[in-house]
């Protein structure tokens, strides 16, 4: 499953997930669309394409797609490369237009997601060796450093990116 940020105002522009099933109609074939308007597709290379706009406002698409003998084998039929380099270049035109974004743009956001995720694991880490190591810190300021990396925790589990504030909030509170 990939998580893409999504340009604001879009998702409600489009429509929410039935304006994003209606967009995804045009780029992939054998569209279901369930109740709750999560789609699922094919296209080419792609057997199964699935997508929706997730409770956080992000595009979560997933994809499967042909590997191994049998891509071999379709690669090798009759317009079988220029049939996946059209599922390539549909997948693509679906993310510019559900998201918003171009490809560098995508790249960028998740690289901006990805820091962030890093930073709060290493003060995480930072935070946990100076309690370890510090004599003078109150029982008050040790309990309230847990709770803080017990939220940061739960959120990286969860796939949150945590903000540079919460990040901060700990950093300052050691």
């Amino acid at each position: 499953m990939e998580r893409f940020a999504v340009k604001r105002g879009l998702q409600k522009k489009m429509g929410g997930n039935a304006g994003l099933s209606q967009l995804a109609a045009q780029y992939f074939t054998d569209l279901q669309v369930n109740a709750d308007g999560v789609f699922t597709g094919s296209f080419g290379i792609m057997t199964r394409i699935s997508g929706e706009f997730d409770a956080d406002g992000k595009l979560a698409l997933d994809v499967e797609q042909l590997k191994g003998s049998d891509l071999t084998a379709f690669l090798s039929a009759d317009g079988g490369r220029e049939q996946a380099m059209d599922s390539r270049r549909r997948y693509s035109a679906f993310l510019d237009e559900a998201t918003g974004y171009t490809p560098k743009q995508r790249g960028d956001k998740a690289k901006e997601e990805a820091k962030k995720f890093s930073k709060a694991r290493s003060a995480i880490k930072m935070a946990n060796k100076t309690m370890e190591m510090s004599s003078s810190l109150t029982q008050e300021t040790i309990d309230k450093a847990n709770a803080m990396i017990a939220e940061l925790e739960s959120m990286i589990e969860e796939g949150t990116a945590p903000s540079e504030g919460k990040v901060k909030k700990l950093n300052d509170l050691l």
